[in-house]
């Protein structure tokens, strides 16, 4: 699975943060896109007893084993039911037993029965079966088979039941917005609204809701094979598991079609998909490779999806593994309640995959696609035993982004996303605890104590994951590394597996004991926070470098045993020393004729840690100069950039040499230097001779777009100047709508009167990324004229750009009278009641929160104003406005909080 984040989010909406993409974009991008980074986290309360610690949390006990699971389906819109028929052939798994639990959410069990024999048809007759007593309680049907079966006996169960999803308790998480598992969307829309409003349902199984839909066994360690007939309106597409073995259409204007799973696979990883798509078919070696998108993106879902079927070949041959399955298809669904996820041979995909060729220019999406295709080795093929070892899904689907690029793109494509992910996990664990949903930070890969399984996804399963994934890679060797991936996913394959299987394919495969790397990095918590100095003795001729490890210990964060390398810069040359950090502090000595130009400690970039580094701006400089790897760059970029913050009227003697580097920077092959460099130029430097010039070049003719965007926001924070303005202006007719969303941010600030006519032009305009882009720079630089716009562009928005507009909107009515506030309101109110949407609600609900805490502090920093003007003079017609002003703060989140409270 891959969960969604907004890069704008109301702080009220804690929506979980994962490593496993990046943002590629400029700051200001006017579309809704993922950013696997953490933001909005409260502070971390480390001290923890044994009183408070969550219950161990062992994989499932396994009493029976499912075989094979037949449904047969059909479905009533109106009510949102699904009444099902399931046929269940099963059998002890050791102990014999005489009865079968089954996980089965808020159900209505019509009839239970055993099968006299097995058959074949998707049609019972009384004369097939035996009326088997039961109870049903507490989510758990559990049925009477009638006599102890063995081991080696199996059995089948007929359960006639309602779903009824829209009716029962629904949970959910940060991750994975709900967890009532079978969607009906739009059920009651009118047929002419299909495009903005279509009809779909689809379902979402992980972690444990499929037996909302499906009695069934509702864990990651159980394995069965299924088929599902799925009786539909003939208009209407299906997608399942498996292969569309036979469709036959029915007198009354419905369609059957039978889908087949011939492999076992996990119960949660079974799907189902109806609506209005289009199938877009390729291939890999015979078997189909499908894209299901609606019908107005058709045209380009090979833009979007095309890479996948080699992709297929890249992960088959890299891990010497086929791909396994019958078929792969990937579908995107409306209003789904994560990003994606990897149901066994059919994806499912957030809407927001669905994009035209023009779109793309500003995110590909290619590493949802490569994530969850990498699963249907790591997570499908082989399924973590419990969650507990989610790592093993989604750690490994996270380095299957990397590995992507690093085959396509290259290595530095690959350490961009790698490094981004990084900073993604850092930012969680210095931040810690959001809410009580989350467990603290610093948590061990491999967590059997959590308070709820949905606590397993977050920036340690995926960003974590990855980065101990790329080390023990650096660490065994790419040969091995490979090796005993194939070994582990051939031990394991069609079943289950935890980090010892893991391990032992590994040791198998190189040799070693590989205890204490599984222990430190799987098993134990944190990361190494590494202080680094340099000494350099000219009499005795030896560098000197001392490491010290600072994390904080008290949490049970260990000592790290680290493998390092280090390079010695120096007369042209490289030369590479090996040592192991394993003391709170160690020091090395390196024989070194003359002072090196620089020591660069863990050379090849690959520990997951937090690095003081005590380096000088001629050293930085140096390795900018000198390195080719994309971290080394970035690292000095960054540290230079600081010196550029400096204040004018305190001369720093860095400046110059900093200055000529980052400007440099701006000339660097690799785009993602050069758009750091962009966002590292401040206001004082963007208006140095030359680098004023670099950036408008960059604006106007990077072939890279997210560069493009973020030399347009460094010219935007130059004093305004009137040359800029046709530079502004040419960059609103871009191809990029990040660009063209930077360039109106621009224009607007620096030349308010320009932009608003442009925007105003724009207005009109029947594209969801420029309305998206007008209400960016609206939510910026508009007024209370702008709220009928807004009110009149909402309904024409959907999925992933409504709450991204949302988000905007709120943003203007911050600035907004009470009068037009009250104009809002009754839409969004009425828009939350009206969606199927858990993610538009949540973000509705989210932002008027967000927006009534920005009134309630005015009101707080008006009200202690008002007191401390008080004290000083006797000013009555100040402290009448700052009165009244409260008053009206005051006002304002009273009118939301109105709303607020109304919303269930």
């Amino acid at each position: 699975m891959k969960t969604l984040h907004k890069l704008i989010i109301p702080s009220s909406i804690l929506f979980f943060a994962l490593a496993c993409g990046h943002t590629k974009h400029a700051a200001n991008n006017n579309k809704p896109k993922p950013n696997w980074s953490m933001s909005l986290l409260a502070p971390y309360d480390s001290t923890i007893n044994a009183e408070s610690q969550p219950d161990y949390n062992p994989s499932a006990t396994r009493l029976s084993d499912l075989l094979h699971t037949k449904l047969d389906v059909r479905f009533d819109w109106k009510k949102r039911y699904m009444y099902g028929k399931a046929t269940i052939s099963a059998k002890p798994y050791f102990y014999s037993q005489s009865t079968l639990e089954l996980d089965a959410r808020g159900m209505q069990i019509n009839r239970v029965a055993l099968l006299k024999r097995s058959t074949n048809n998707s049609t019972l007759f009384a004369e097939d079966t035996i009326t088997a007593p039961y109870t049903y309680k507490d989510n758990k049907l559990v049925i009477q088979l009638g006599r102890s079966y063995t081991k080696d006996e199996e059995y089948t169960v007929f359960i006639d039941y309602v779903s009824k999803p829209d009716e029962i308790p629904v949970g959910g998480s940060a991750a994975i917005n709900e967890d009532k598992g079978l969607y009906f969307i739009n059920p009651d829309a009118d047929p002419k609204d299909s495009v903005l409003h279509p009809r779909q349902i689809w379902t979402q199984g992980e972690t444990q809701s499929n037996s909302v839909w499906m009695p069934t066994i509702d864990h990651p360690n159980e394995r069965m094979t299924s088929e599902i007939y799925m009786t539909v309106e003939d208009k209407y597409v299906t997608l399942s598991n498996g292969l569309l073995f036979d469709q036959k259409k029915n007198a009354d204007g419905t369609r059957t079609d039978h889908w087949r799973m011939d492999l076992p696979s996990a119960p949660y990883l079974v799907m189902m998909a109806v609506g209005s798509f289009t199938i877009v078919k390729d291939s890999w070696k015979g078997k189909e490779v499908s894209y299901y998108v609606e019908p107005q993106f058709a045209n380009d879902a090979r833009v979007v999806f095309g890479h996948t079927p080699d992709m297929i070949d890249f992960f088959s041959k890299k891990l010497g593994v086929d791909f396994q399955w019958a078929k792969y298809s990937q579908i995107c669904a409306r209003d789904y309640v994560s990003g994606a996820m990897e149901n066994t041979t059919a994806t499912l995909h957030s809407d927001f995959l669905q994009q035209d060729s023009r779109e793309v220019l500003d995110e590909s999406y290619e590493d949802y696609i490569s994530h969850e295709l990498f699963h249907q080795w790591f997570g499908d093929l082989v399924t973590c035993e419990s969650w507990s070892n989610l790592p093993l899904n989604e750690s490994f689907a996270t380095y299957g982004e990397y590995l992507w690029n690093e085959f396509r793109y290259g290595k530095e494509e690959a350490d961009y996303g790698h490094y981004s992910s990084l900073h993604g996990y850092l930012r969680e664990s210095a931040a810690g605890r959001r809410t009580e949903q989350w467990p603290g930070v610093r948590e061990p890969l491999i967590r059997f104590y959590y308070e709820d399984r949905e606590d397993m996804f977050d920036g340690h399963s995926y960003n974590k994951g990855g980065q101990v994934l790329h080390l023990l890679r650096q660490y065994v060797g790419d040969d091995a590394f490979f090796a005993s991936l194939k070994l582990y996913l051939e031990t394991k394959k069609f079943s289950s597996g935890e980090v010892d299987d893991l391990r032992l394919a590994f040791e198998q495969t190189t040799g070693q004991d590989l205890r204490w790397f599984f222990n430190e990095w799987f098993m134990e918590r944190g990361h190494p926070e590494l202080d680094i100095a340099y000494d350099y003795d000219a009499v005795k001729m030896k560098q000197r470098v001392i490491i010290k490890q600072t994390q904080d210990r008290t949490d049970g964060t260990p000592i790290f045993r680290i493998p390092l390398s280090i390079d010695l810069y120096s007369g042209g040359k490289t030369t590479r020393q090996e040592v192991i950090v394993k003391s709170l502090c160690d020091t090395f000595y390196f024989d070194a004729a003359t002072k090196p130009d620089i020591v660069n400690v863990d050379a090849q970039k690959t520990l997951p840690c937090f690095k003081a580094d005590h380096h000088n701006a001629a050293e930085w400089a140096f390795l900018y100069n000198n390195s080719t790897l994309y971290v080394d760059r970035v690292e000095a970029i960054n540290a230079l950039a600081q010196n550029l913050k400096v204040s004018r009227d305190k001369p720093n003697p860095d400046y110059d040499l900093s200055l000529q580097i980052v400007s440099k920077a701006l000339k660097d092959e690799f785009w993602a230097i050069r758009n750091l460099a962009c966002s590292r130029i401040d206001n004082n430097a963007n208006q140095v001779d030359g680098v004023k010039d670099i950036l408008i070049k960059l604006a106007q003719g990077d072939p890279k777009a997210a560069v493009r965007a973020s030399a347009l926001d460094a010219l935007a924070d130059a004093s305004t100047d009137d040359n800029l303005k046709p530079v502004f202006m040419s960059c609103i007719n871009d191809s990029s709508y990040n660009v063209i969303t930077s360039a109106l941010l621009a224009l607007t600030k620096n030349f308010p009167k320009d932009g608003m006519v442009q925007l105003a032009k724009m207005e009109n305009d029947p594209s969801r990324d420029i309305k998206t882009a007008v209400g960016s720079a609206y939510a910026y630089y508009g007024t209370d004229d702008q709220q009928a716009w807004f009110q009149k562009t909402l309904p024409t928005l959907c999925g992933s750009f409504q709450t991204y507009f949302i988000q905007e909107y709120g943003s203007l009515l911050r600035r907004c009278s009470l009068e037009t506030i009250n104009k809002a309101l009754p839409q969004w109110e009425d828009l939350y009641n009206s969606t199927s949407s858990p993610s538009i609600k949540l973000y509705l609900k989210g932002t008027l929160k967000d927006i009534s805490r920005y009134f309630q502090s005015t009101s707080a920093d008006l009200q202690k104003q008002y007191d401390d003007l008080k004290q000083v003079k006797n000013n009555a017609t100040g402290l009448q406005k700052l009165a009244d002003d409260k008053a009206k703060a005051d006002d304002k989140a009273a009118a939301i909080n109105a709303v607020v409270a109304r919303l269930k």
